[in-house]
């Protein structure tokens, strides 16, 4: 196929709620550039971009699709995306490759949940952005409601480019960027291109002309030949129009149907002269702090966004060239492990269909297959080029479940696919917990964990158990105590034998050295689960050999480890070792291992021991109207507010809440906003859990 330079490749993401209609934009663009001659649709299941099963299965799009276009000597490369947020990784990962944004509007229902979730993420990123309302031949189509629902969203810089009619029973658009009419048949496709009826003139004239003032805003001189001229010209138009783009501060509003071919020719003809090339924007920084200059004789430098595994293919990584050129074969290194890569195949990719090329420019995506050593947020550059380009940064799970394969003979098996399945989706992540003693699997919601199920049977034919998680409790204790144990054993020949007296406090920094004691040394243990231990002795006379005192210490974390109460860690303690025996011949280090041992955990269990409990800080933002039902929530699940903030329409509430009632929130908040809720936690402390609830994880735990 023909080679494009960086000036005539366009990556445009298009992105909506579930069901607005991206997949069938996405085909109809590819039917109109002539790339499929015939269109497929979701309900067939026979679309180009959802071509995975479970995607087919479900009839949504669960991935983010790479597709292109080829349209007035400009390629178009389209990335198709989910509509739900459960997904939103796919999402993230298509804004970093993105050079604009069609944002597509169900004309039947405006703005909805799914829109507000996706633009909050699309708005952080300040990438030019296009609304296209869809669905205007519905019967229940409403433009100007949902043109209102869009200016609610993101302001007064919305503007219209078109708006449709009804002209003797024919769908038309009226476009007053072209001040022209066009008239669909029944059955869409190329329309008829019309002067404006006179009916409606003035409002294309009026919306014309805001238009032209919005499109002279964004650039000085555009600016004075507005004031000499009093107009611009179509080019003009479109120079303040891209401007505005890219300042983020103009947003051009579209209308089409999608599934009948009407108006996405000219969506496309809009993208192809007016919407930025990756060479139009601003010039990112490497990690490194150097400029990345889009341009085709700087280094090569590729940037992985995306991977995927196919049974068939193995390992498919997409990128996008940053800057230089790549060619089949050619040698790049990954500025993370320094590894040399050989590029052996080049392709465009049409969902499943691969397009072999020998060479790619700057601002094009691409893919390879079977890399090595790279997977997503890999840079592979020109060795000796020092660039490292910013990584992906994914969002944080929201739901956590513990993972185990039904058939213990599957475990390794099982632990290969996960491995699969994060580098496939980062927002998949798996970490086995030493202290829980299970592997766990957190990820963005239900849904995304349903289809974490579907791929683990259906693609690599494991069936898995999913539960909720143990909870990190701790233990410690809130007063001293005082004990002693001897361990004696005796069974022909040398025995055993260890005598230890110690105290015990509770520690805190900070705290002098306790009293009553002649302190010989003092070793303070970072406890890698947190908090501290602090071990003195205070041997006099030399009862006990400083030899066998690191065999004490060690009985004493042993102890910790798996604390008295609920076998939870237990930390912040200080012991003294005043006292205790030893034999010139049965004493060693495993009777002084075991005496400290047991004398610990008497003492523990003597000195009023508490349960600490993991406090997470959440923040929640939902619309006004729905606050009280959120905060109603939170209260019952023992969170203490710390404070609300409005942020537009919504309100952000800070709490914080024991992890141990976070179980299942994420399906809760769904459930009460209407899915226009969302949230993120991070972990803040342990506290010390209510007496009603101590009681009842004892009783578990000896149960």
């Amino acid at each position: 196929m023909k080679i494009y330079d960086d000036k005539h490749i366009k990556n445009v993401a298009i992105v909506g709620a579930n069901k607005s209609g991206k997949t069938t934009l996405a085909e109809t663009m590819l039917f109109e550039a002539g790339l499929v001659k015939r269109r497929g649709s979701v309900e067939n299941k026979n679309t180009v971009s959802d071509y995975h099963e479970i995607e087919q299965e479900r009839e949504t799009s669960i991935f983010a699709t790479p597709l292109h276009t080829e349209w007035r000597n400009y390629k178009i490369n389209l990335i198709d995306t989910p509509g739900l947020d459960d997904f939103i990784g796919e999402i993230a990962s298509t804004m970093r490759v993105a050079d604009s944004v069609i944002v597509v509007v169900n004309a039947q229902q405006g703005v909805e949940v799914g829109t507000e979730i996706i633009w909050n993420y699309v708005d952080r990123f300040s990438l030019p952005t296009v609304f296209a309302i869809n669905q205007i031949d519905s019967p229940n189509a409403d433009f100007e409601e949902s043109f209102k629902s869009i200016v609610n969203l993101i302001g007064k810089h919305a503007i219209k480019i078109q708006y449709p009619i009804i002209v003797d029973g024919a769908q038309c658009i009226i476009d007053v960027l072209k001040m022209k009419m066009y008239k669909f048949g029944p059955n869409g496709g190329k329309p008829e291109k019309l002067e404006i009826p006179e009916d409606q003139k003035e409002l294309a004239n009026k919306l014309q002309n805001e238009l032209i003032e919005k499109a002279a805003e964004n650039d000085e001189d555009l600016m004075e030949l507005y004031f000499d001229k009093g107009t611009l010209n179509e080019d003009e138009m479109r120079e303040g129009i891209k401007k505005g783009m890219l300042n983020h501060e103009l947003f051009p509003v579209f209308c089409i149907s999608a599934l009948n071919d009407m108006g996405s020719g000219r969506l496309m003809g809009f993208i192809d002269n007016v919407a930025p090339s990756s060479a139009d924007l601003k010039p990112e920084q490497s990690v490194e702090g150097e400029t990345i200059e889009c341009k085709s004789d700087a280094p090569t430098s590729l940037f992985i966004f995306k991977t995927l595994y196919e049974p068939n293919l193995g390992q498919i990584s997409f990128f996008k060239v940053k800057s230089g050129e790549i060619k089949q074969n050619d040698k790049l290194e990954n500025s993370r492990n320094e590894e040399i890569e050989i590029v052996n195949q080049l392709f465009i990719m049409d969902g499943k269909n691969r397009e072999p090329v020998e060479k790619l420019c700057a601002g094009d995506i691409g893919a390879t297959l079977k890399l090595k050593y790279t997977k997503t947020n890999d840079t592979l550059r020109t060795k000796g080029s020092n660039i490292t380009i910013k990584p992906i940064h994914f969002p944080e799970p929201r739901i956590n479940k513990s993972i185990t394969a039904a058939d213990k003979n599957d475990e390794e098996k099982l632990n290969d696919a996960l491995k699969k399945i994060h580098n496939q989706d980062p927002t998949v992540i798996i970490k086995y917990s030493k202290e829980l003693k299970q592997q766990i699997l957190s990820c963005q919601g239900e849904l995304h964990l349903a289809t974490i199920d579907w791929t683990l049977q259906k693609i690599y034919g494991i069936k898995a158990n999913f539960e909720q998680p143990r909870i990190t409790y701790r233990e410690t204790i809130q007063r001293s105590a005082t004990t002693s144990y001897k361990h004696k054993k005796q069974s022909g020949g040398s025995g055993q034998f260890g005598e230890v007296h110690i105290k015990i406090e509770p520690y805190f920094e900070g705290m002098p050295e306790p009293d009553g004691f002649n302190i010989r040394g003092k070793e303070v243990v970072d406890l890698e689960w947190g908090g501290k231990l602090v071990f003195y002795n205070c041997i006099v006379g030399g009862v006990i050999d400083t030899r066998y005192l690191p065999s004490v210490l060690k009985g004493i974390l042993e102890v910790m480890e798996e604390g008295p109460l609920t076998k939870s860690y237990a930390r912040d303690i200080r012991v003294m070792l005043f006292d205790g025996k030893m034999h010139a011949v049965d004493s060693n280090d495993i009777s002084f291992k075991i005496a400290a041992a047991h004398a610990f955990k008497e003492a523990f269990l003597n000195a009023k021991p508490k349960l600490l409990e993991p406090i997470h800080e959440i923040t929640v933002k939902v619309p006004e109207e729905l606050m009280g039902n959120v905060m109603t929530d939170l209260q019952s699940r023992r969170s203490i507010i710390l404070g609300m903030d409005s942020d537009g329409k919504y309100q952000t509430i800070k709490a914080k809440t024991p992890l141990a009632e976070m179980y299942k929130y994420s399906t809760t908040l769904r459930s009460i906003t209407q899915g226009r809720g969302s949230f993120s936690t991070k972990f803040s402390s342990f506290e010390l859990v209510p007496n009603n609830v101590q009681e009842e994880l004892i009783k578990k735990n000896k149960e």
